[in-house]
């Protein structure tokens, strides 16, 4: 195994471990050292892969956002017609944040905590999320399912908002429903606007 592989191995590890414990704990209350008994490292070692607390939380955002972006696109990939595109987005997104509650708590809740998070990012740099929601709109135009009087700008943020505010609402709700039931709902509410 090559030595690039165990630092990632190792930062991957730490990185999970902090979104345990953010959840768990709040990211104000976490400390570097929970992280590290979390990771089962010791505390210094956080410090040769993030420069601080802070430094950890947007990592973890930057890193897990892509990974979603990329899985997201590969699997839409696989599909010809946009509103089954956009129908199976909705889908994706509710199952990843439901398989990985802690993750979506850390996304919905802790990072609008961090002052520092947000004034980095006024508005969460979800531009290759955005870009997504935007190309299978546009798709959808040009296959003649979708009304080409839309405001894309506006038709993106309303869209990926109630994907937000759902997952926000069922992380409140103490997650004692099933966060996938709302898919479809959500979905036909916006493919019947979309729609010509």
């Amino acid at each position: 195994m090559g030595r690039a592989k165990k630092t990632n191995d190792k930062r991957e590890l730490i990185m999970n471990a902090a979104i345990k414990a953010f959840a768990r704990k709040g990211y104000h209350q976490a400390r570097i050292s929970d992280v590290a008994r979390e990771a089962g490292v010791a505390a210094g070692t956080i410090y040769l892969y993030f420069k601080n607390k802070d430094d950890l939380l947007i990592s973890i955002f930057e890193e897990k956002v892509q990974g979603f972006i990329q899985e997201f696109r590969r699997r839409l990939s696989r599909e010809e017609n946009a509103e089954i595109k956009l129908r199976k987005l909705v889908h994706l997104h509710f199952f990843e944040m439901q398989a990985h509650p802690d993750l979506a708590a850390v996304f919905q809740l802790e990072l609008r905590q961090s002052r520092h998070f947000m004034s980095a990012y006024p508005k969460p740099d979800l531009k290759g999320y955005f870009d997504l929601i935007g190309e299978i709109i546009e798709e959808g135009q040009q296959q003649g399912q979708f009304r080409k009087d839309l405001y894309l700008s506006a038709v993106k943020k309303a869209f990926f908002g109630a994907l937000d505010e759902t997952v926000t609402s069922w992380l409140l709700a103490g997650k004692d429903y099933e966060l996938t039931h709302m898919a479809d709902p959500l979905a036909d509410l916006f493919i019947r606007g979309l729609r010509e």
